[in-house]
């Protein structure tokens, strides 16, 4: 291996961080987008009721969503937004088409085998169970 190829491979860990944070970013948006109507409001207006299926998968997508933006419990989180993300996708977007570019699905599957990844992998850098020393 070259002496850039090992150096590039040492940076892994911080981009596993810096991806953990962006995409906890972008998958809590969802959320507050359904329960809040913030950034955007939702196709129609409105918000969703807090407990109905949708509510608590927006409340999923927020507090799932911060707790793996700082990097605290990343394992059982992020298995658990996996599979909520599994469902969501089955639920929701499946029945319209096998196509994910047709029943708008790819974020749904994109999240579901990242947050997959994240649970096997843990967080990377830059998260609180590093700083607590729980990430093995």
């Amino acid at each position: 291996m070259s002496k850039f190829a090992a150096q590039w491979r040492g940076y892994a860990p911080y981009l596993l961080g810096i991806m953990r944070i962006i995409a906890a970013f972008m998958f809590m948006q969802s959320g507050t987008m359904k329960m809040f109507g913030w950034p955007k409001a939702m196709p129609g207006g409105g918000t969703v009721e807090l407990m109905s299926q949708m509510g608590i998968g927006a409340t999923l997508e927020i507090v799932g969503g911060f707790l793996i933006l700082i990097g605290l419990f990343t394992r059982p989180v992020a298995f658990i937004l996996s599979g909520m993300m599994a469902v969501a996708y089955f639920q929701f977007h499946f029945p319209t088409s096998f196509w994910t570019v047709v029943n708008n699905g790819s974020p749904a599957v994109l999240f579901c085998f990242l947050w997959l990844y994240y649970s096997m992998v843990g967080p990377g850098k830059f998260s609180v169970d590093g700083w607590r020393g729980r990430v093995q």
